[in-house]
């Protein structure tokens, strides 16, 4: 249960981390206005390389968050199901 858990959190860290980097590059309009959830940006303003990198990060945070519930609850539940039938 402890690689699981461990494997969740790598994933949660790691694409979490690139999330916020992505994030806050983008989304937030100021310094003193710091937002990660902010609005993006117009689409006519970015470059083709600007708007894969939105999408990057909007893949990664729905990585961060899949990958977490996967590996937390998802494979032990399988794993207590599975032991509970043998």
């Amino acid at each position: 249960m402890a690689d699981e858990f461990i494997k969740g959190l790598a994933i949660f860290i790691g694409a979490g981390l690139g999330w916020l980097v992505i994030a806050g590059w983008y989304r937030t309009p100021s310094f003193e206005g710091a937002q990660l959830v902010g609005p993006r940006p117009p689409a006519e303003s970015l470059s083709l390389l600007d708007q894969l990198a939105l999408l990057a990060g909007d893949a990664l945070g729905v990585f961060a968050i899949a990958g977490a519930l996967t590996f937390w609850i998802v494979i032990p539940a399988w794993q207590e199901f599975r032991a509970s039938r043998s």
